[in-house]
Protein backbone atom coordinates (compact mmCIF):
# COMPACT_ATOMS: atom_id res chain seq x y z
CA UNK A 1 0.00 0.00 0.00
CA UNK A 2 3.04 2.46 0.92
CA UNK A 3 6.34 2.61 0.51
CA UNK A 4 9.31 5.13 1.34
CA UNK A 5 12.79 4.06 -0.87
CA UNK A 6 15.29 6.69 1.38
CA UNK A 7 13.34 9.39 2.23
CA UNK A 8 15.66 12.46 3.14
CA UNK A 9 14.40 15.73 4.14
CA UNK A 10 16.54 18.13 4.92
CA UNK A 11 16.43 22.22 5.81
CA UNK A 12 19.59 24.09 4.76
CA UNK A 13 21.77 22.26 6.83
CA UNK A 14 19.26 20.29 9.41
CA UNK A 15 18.56 16.47 8.41
CA UNK A 16 15.26 15.93 9.59
CA UNK A 17 14.94 12.61 7.96
CA UNK A 18 17.23 10.84 6.59
CA UNK A 19 16.66 7.75 4.44
CA UNK A 20 13.53 6.43 6.03
CA UNK A 21 11.99 3.02 4.26
CA UNK A 22 8.72 2.18 5.39
CA UNK A 23 6.95 -1.18 3.82
CA UNK A 24 3.02 -1.02 4.98
CA UNK A 25 0.44 -3.90 3.58
CA UNK A 26 -3.20 -3.47 3.00
CA UNK A 27 -4.85 -3.42 5.88
CA UNK A 28 -2.11 -3.43 8.33
CA UNK A 29 -2.41 -0.99 11.35
CA UNK A 30 1.84 0.66 11.96
CA UNK A 31 2.64 3.02 14.03
CA UNK A 32 5.81 5.55 13.69
CA UNK A 33 7.18 6.38 17.22
CA UNK A 34 10.11 8.05 18.42
CA UNK A 35 10.87 11.12 20.91
CA UNK A 36 9.32 14.59 20.07
CA UNK A 37 11.34 16.02 17.22
CA UNK A 38 12.67 12.76 15.94
CA UNK A 39 11.04 13.82 12.30
CA UNK A 40 7.93 11.82 12.70
CA UNK A 41 5.36 15.03 11.51
CA UNK A 42 8.18 15.88 8.97
CA UNK A 43 7.77 11.99 7.51
CA UNK A 44 3.97 12.37 7.45
CA UNK A 45 4.18 15.99 5.35
CA UNK A 46 6.81 14.53 2.95
CA UNK A 47 4.80 11.53 2.58
CA UNK A 48 0.79 13.53 2.00
CA UNK A 49 2.43 15.44 -0.04
CA UNK A 50 3.15 18.84 2.29
CA UNK A 51 6.95 18.79 1.21
CA UNK A 52 9.02 17.08 -1.65
CA UNK A 53 11.30 15.04 -0.07
CA UNK A 54 15.14 16.50 -0.77
CA UNK A 55 16.13 12.48 -1.53
CA UNK A 56 14.19 9.54 -2.10
CA UNK A 57 10.90 7.99 -3.30
CA UNK A 58 7.23 7.56 -2.05
CA UNK A 59 4.99 5.06 -3.98
CA UNK A 60 1.82 4.63 -3.08
CA UNK A 61 -0.37 1.46 -4.28
CA UNK A 62 2.69 1.05 -6.25
CA UNK A 63 2.90 4.57 -8.12
CA UNK A 64 5.66 6.77 -7.93
CA UNK A 65 3.72 10.06 -5.75
CA UNK A 66 7.10 11.90 -4.78
CA UNK A 67 6.23 15.43 -5.15
CA UNK A 68 2.98 15.25 -5.74
CA UNK A 69 0.82 17.93 -4.75
CA UNK A 70 -1.56 17.80 -1.78
CA UNK A 71 -4.46 17.60 -3.58
CA UNK A 72 -3.75 15.16 -6.30
CA UNK A 73 -2.12 12.61 -3.42
CA UNK A 74 -5.52 12.70 -1.66
CA UNK A 75 -7.41 12.15 -5.17
CA UNK A 76 -5.44 9.06 -5.85
CA UNK A 77 -6.95 7.81 -1.89
CA UNK A 78 -4.31 8.64 0.96
CA UNK A 79 -5.82 11.20 3.85
CA UNK A 80 -4.02 12.56 7.06
CA UNK A 81 -5.60 14.52 10.48
CA UNK A 82 -3.34 16.84 12.14
CA UNK A 83 -0.88 16.73 15.64
CA UNK A 84 -2.71 20.32 15.87
CA UNK A 85 -6.58 19.99 14.99
CA UNK A 86 -7.31 21.70 11.55
CA UNK A 87 -10.90 21.96 11.19
CA UNK A 88 -12.79 25.03 9.96
CA UNK A 89 -13.96 26.09 13.51
CA UNK A 90 -16.61 28.51 11.68
CA UNK A 91 -18.14 25.50 9.53
CA UNK A 92 -20.69 23.25 11.49
CA UNK A 93 -20.03 19.78 11.71
CA UNK A 94 -21.24 18.96 8.74
CA UNK A 95 -19.81 21.39 6.66
CA UNK A 96 -16.49 20.55 7.90
CA UNK A 97 -17.30 16.62 6.44
CA UNK A 98 -18.19 18.01 3.54
CA UNK A 99 -15.22 19.87 2.42
CA UNK A 100 -13.85 16.09 2.45
CA UNK A 101 -16.92 14.76 0.39
CA UNK A 102 -16.38 17.57 -2.10
CA UNK A 103 -13.06 16.39 -3.31
CA UNK A 104 -15.04 13.32 -4.85
CA UNK A 105 -17.54 15.26 -6.65
CA UNK A 106 -16.15 16.32 -10.37
CA UNK A 107 -19.28 18.21 -11.60
CA UNK A 108 -17.89 21.94 -13.24
CA UNK A 109 -17.98 25.55 -11.93
CA UNK A 110 -20.72 26.01 -14.73
CA UNK A 111 -23.06 23.09 -12.91
CA UNK A 112 -22.36 23.98 -9.46
CA UNK A 113 -22.78 27.94 -10.13
CA UNK A 114 -25.68 26.74 -11.88
CA UNK A 115 -27.40 24.28 -9.18
CA UNK A 116 -27.97 22.11 -12.36
CA UNK A 117 -29.73 18.67 -11.92
CA UNK A 118 -26.72 16.67 -11.83
CA UNK A 119 -24.88 18.64 -9.21
CA UNK A 120 -27.60 18.43 -6.60
CA UNK A 121 -27.83 14.94 -7.10
CA UNK A 122 -24.01 14.81 -6.35
CA UNK A 123 -24.40 17.66 -3.39
CA UNK A 124 -27.50 15.41 -1.88
CA UNK A 125 -25.28 11.84 -1.90
CA UNK A 126 -22.68 13.62 -0.38
CA UNK A 127 -24.46 15.33 2.57
CA UNK A 128 -26.09 11.90 3.17
CA UNK A 129 -22.89 10.00 2.82
CA UNK A 130 -21.35 13.03 5.37
CA UNK A 131 -23.93 12.77 7.88
CA UNK A 132 -23.45 8.29 7.65
CA UNK A 133 -19.95 9.30 8.39
CA UNK A 134 -21.11 11.45 11.20
CA UNK A 135 -23.06 8.60 12.82
CA UNK A 136 -19.88 6.51 12.65
CA UNK A 137 -18.20 8.32 14.68
CA UNK A 138 -21.23 9.51 17.13
CA UNK A 139 -21.30 12.56 16.00
CA UNK A 140 -24.59 13.00 14.15
CA UNK A 141 -26.27 14.42 16.87
CA UNK A 142 -24.11 17.65 16.39
CA UNK A 143 -24.30 17.63 12.51
CA UNK A 144 -26.00 21.31 12.64
CA UNK A 145 -23.13 22.76 15.90
CA UNK A 146 -20.07 24.95 14.67
CA UNK A 147 -16.70 22.62 14.93
CA UNK A 148 -15.56 25.19 17.14
CA UNK A 149 -17.73 24.00 20.02
CA UNK A 150 -17.43 20.60 20.51
CA UNK A 151 -15.20 19.25 23.33
CA UNK A 152 -11.83 18.21 22.26
CA UNK A 153 -12.26 14.58 21.91
CA UNK A 154 -14.85 15.02 19.30
CA UNK A 155 -13.30 17.49 17.44
CA UNK A 156 -10.52 14.53 17.09
CA UNK A 157 -13.18 12.61 15.97
CA UNK A 158 -14.68 15.14 13.14
CA UNK A 159 -11.22 15.37 11.66
CA UNK A 160 -11.04 11.70 11.32
CA UNK A 161 -14.36 11.82 9.88
CA UNK A 162 -13.90 14.48 7.08
CA UNK A 163 -10.34 12.60 6.71
CA UNK A 164 -13.08 9.37 5.41
CA UNK A 165 -15.10 11.58 3.45
CA UNK A 166 -12.28 12.08 1.20
CA UNK A 167 -12.63 8.17 0.70
CA UNK A 168 -9.44 6.76 1.53
CA UNK A 169 -7.34 3.43 0.82
CA UNK A 170 -4.60 5.07 3.70
CA UNK A 171 -5.23 6.97 6.85
CA UNK A 172 -2.63 8.79 8.24
CA UNK A 173 -3.63 9.65 11.66
CA UNK A 174 -1.03 12.10 13.50
CA UNK A 175 -1.14 11.65 17.72
CA UNK A 176 -4.73 10.78 18.02
CA UNK A 177 -4.57 10.15 21.25
CA UNK A 178 -3.08 13.37 22.11
CA UNK A 179 -4.96 14.84 25.36
CA UNK A 180 -7.08 12.19 25.92
CA UNK A 181 -7.51 10.71 29.34
CA UNK A 182 -6.88 6.54 29.60
CA UNK A 183 -10.54 5.12 29.05
CA UNK A 184 -10.86 7.49 25.60
CA UNK A 185 -7.88 6.03 24.72
CA UNK A 186 -8.83 2.61 25.29
CA UNK A 187 -12.16 4.00 23.27
CA UNK A 188 -9.75 5.58 20.66
CA UNK A 189 -8.31 1.84 20.07
CA UNK A 190 -11.16 0.05 19.42
CA UNK A 191 -12.46 2.96 16.87
CA UNK A 192 -9.81 2.80 15.03
CA UNK A 193 -9.80 -0.93 14.63
CA UNK A 194 -13.53 -0.53 14.16
CA UNK A 195 -12.89 2.13 10.81
CA UNK A 196 -9.62 -0.07 9.50
CA UNK A 197 -12.32 -2.89 9.01
CA UNK A 198 -15.60 -0.91 8.33
CA UNK A 199 -13.63 1.15 5.77
CA UNK A 200 -11.30 -1.32 4.58
CA UNK A 201 -8.30 1.04 5.41
CA UNK A 202 -4.70 0.85 5.90
CA UNK A 203 -3.66 3.00 8.78
CA UNK A 204 -0.55 4.99 9.74
CA UNK A 205 -0.35 6.70 12.49
CA UNK A 206 2.11 8.73 15.05
CA UNK A 207 1.47 8.27 18.56
CA UNK A 208 3.43 8.97 22.03
CA UNK A 209 0.67 7.01 24.11
CA UNK A 210 2.24 3.88 23.95
CA UNK A 211 -0.86 2.16 25.43
CA UNK A 212 -2.40 3.03 22.02
CA UNK A 213 0.67 2.00 20.01
CA UNK A 214 1.69 -1.39 21.39
CA UNK A 215 -2.45 -1.77 22.01
CA UNK A 216 -3.62 -1.47 18.40
CA UNK A 217 -0.09 -1.34 15.65
CA UNK A 218 0.97 -4.82 14.14
CA UNK A 219 5.09 -3.21 13.23
CA UNK A 220 6.37 -0.39 14.63
CA UNK A 221 9.22 2.34 12.89
CA UNK A 222 10.98 4.07 15.53
CA UNK A 223 12.67 7.30 15.02
CA UNK A 224 15.31 9.31 16.52
CA UNK A 225 16.62 12.64 15.06
CA UNK A 226 15.51 11.68 11.79
CA UNK A 227 17.47 8.46 11.99
CA UNK A 228 15.36 4.66 11.66
CA UNK A 229 16.73 3.34 14.90
CA UNK A 230 14.58 -0.01 15.12
CA UNK A 231 11.81 -1.61 12.78
CA UNK A 232 9.44 -4.76 13.95
CA UNK A 233 6.38 -6.23 16.13
CA UNK A 234 5.97 -4.23 19.13
CA UNK A 235 6.90 -7.46 21.44
CA UNK A 236 10.86 -6.77 19.70
CA UNK A 237 10.33 -2.94 19.68
CA UNK A 238 9.56 -2.84 23.78
CA UNK A 239 13.22 -4.83 24.38
CA UNK A 240 15.03 -3.04 22.05
CA UNK A 241 18.18 -1.45 23.77
CA UNK A 242 18.13 1.53 21.21
CA UNK A 243 14.44 2.15 21.87
CA UNK A 244 14.52 1.89 25.33
CA UNK A 245 17.79 4.35 25.51
CA UNK A 246 15.68 6.74 23.19
CA UNK A 247 12.65 7.45 25.32
CA UNK A 248 14.56 6.93 29.30
CA UNK A 249 18.32 7.88 28.86
CA UNK A 250 21.10 5.86 29.91
CA UNK A 251 22.40 6.06 33.71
Amino acid sequence: MLRTEGVTMKFGGLTAVSELSLDIGKGEIVGLIGPNGAGKTTAFNVITGVTPPTEGKVFFKGEDVTGLARHQVTRRGMARTFQNIRLFKDLSVLENVLVGCHLQMDSGLFASTLHLPGYRRKDREARAFAMELLAEVGLAGEAGELAVSLPYGKQRRLEIARALATRPALLLLDEPAAGMNPQESVELMHFIRRIRDQFDLTILLIEHHMQVVMGICQKLWVLEYGVTIAQGDPAAIQRDPKVIEAYLGVE
